[in-house]
């Protein structure tokens, strides 16, 4: 039977045993707890926050960073729009409406000319959004500066949604940490896992401590069950902390891997006609936590789809770049500024498998397959 080759999997070590062991040994099991203090400090050492709330996804950080940020119903939230569907849905969770950003070339992310020109335009008409939630996409940081700056302008908080970018660099510094509020994922198909948690971050330590309070059912501080706010059942446990605790030591070696993923990717697949890989801005490193790639049918010989399902059919998993939020039709009625480019990448965008765990003897069969198709088409 043929191993299946998956688009990115949890790669466990040796540490992560030795912390879940220690909570059960302590029968420290429920929310809260040693491990989950820890994780957070040594979180904020890695990505050089000052303060850090560990929760249990990256959508719960999201829905309280808005919650936070002060966004309530009828409030308009600028997003991106090339990013998964979890980073727009905490918006609805608020009431609020999401008004979409289009990509731009260099990075895939946001593109900051048109998030200036959406805000100039706004703030004309007198509406301009409660806070802006910048996606840093696959592993790469957006151009954050002059992002910010035009958040600033306008008195508008920042929100990074930085799930897809643990370890990667903005100008030497970790996306996440810029804006009022970073979040970030521990979901089983990231860089580094607790099976399933987030992180959010800021420098802020009122909001952190807020946000802490708020994802453990916002007790009030009493010995009875006393809640004045509506709070959320979020907070991590200390048995997936101490999971978190343990990937975080090999989070550089798991960067180091699926960037060898993409060099051998790259080497192997970027002189055939119509290939083009996902481009590395500038001002950063991104950690390519999935390889992409576009292709041209014209020049390839086959489009997007006819190669996944080809790669499928050998067992190959991979996956088109995100469809456009502005494209879902739970989202049909809100407004986009721009979009062309991302419903470009969307149309010719394939994900490749980029597991840290994957062996030469994968990328090889990932590279054979991909060229066949060219050569038989």
């Amino acid at each position: 039977m043929i191993k299946p080759i998956l688009l990115s999997t949890p790669h466990m070590g040796d540490r992560e045993l030795k912390f879940v062991q220690e909570a059960f040994e302590t029968n420290w099991i429920a929310p809260v707890g040693p491990h989950v203090d820890a994780f957070e400090q040594e979180f904020c050492q890695v990505v050089g926050a000052g303060y850090a709330a560990a929760v249990s996804s990256g959508t719960a950080a999201l829905h309280l960073a808005l919650r936070l940020v002060g966004v309530e119903s009828g409030d308009e939230v600028f997003c991106s729009t090339l990013t998964f569907i979890a980073t727009a849905n905490p918006i609805i969770y608020q009431g609020a409406k999401p008004v979409f950003i289009d990509s731009d070339r260099t990075s895939w992310n946001m593109n900051p000319e048109l998030l200036q020109e959406a805000l100039e335009y706004c703030d004309r008409i007198g509406k301009l959004p409660k806070a802006v939630v910048l996606v840093h996409l696959y592993g790469q940081s957006a151009d954050i500066e002059p992002i910010l700056k035009a958040c600033n302008q306008y008195d508008i908080p920042l929100i990074e949604d930085a799930a897809e970018a643990l370890g990667a660099t903005y100008k030497g510094h970790s996306p996440g940490t810029f804006g009022r509020i970073g979040i970030y994922s521990f979901n089983g198909n990231k860089i580094i896992t607790t099976s399933g948690g987030g992180m959010l971050v800021s420098e802020d330590t009122q909001l952190v401590t807020k946000a802490r309070f708020l994802a453990t059912q916002a007790r009030d501080p009493s010995p009875h069950y006393q809640h004045s706010e509506v709070g959320y059942n979020y907070r991590l446990s200390n048995v997936l902390a101490g999971i978190g605790r343990g990937q975080l030591h090999v989070l550089h070696e798991r960067v180091a891997a699926r960037r060898r993923n993409f060099e051998i990717y790259a080497s192997a697949l970027e002189n055939l006609p119509g290939i083009e890989f996902m481009p590395e801005a500038n001002y950063g490193r991104a950690t390519r936590w999935l390889t992409c790639l576009t292709i041209d049918p014209k020049a390839f010989g086959a489009d997007r789809e006819q190669v996944r399902i080809a790669l499928s059919k050998q067992q190959i998993e991979s996956r088109p770049v995100w469809k456009p939020l502005h494209l879902q039709p739970v989202f049909a009625e809100c407004e986009c500024f721009g979009g062309v480019v991302a419903e470009d990448l969307f149309a010719h965008g394939l994900c490749l498998p980029s597991g840290s765990n994957l062996t030469h003897k994968d990328l090889e069969r990932v590279v054979d397959g991909i060229t066949a198709i060219h050569y038989n088409n």
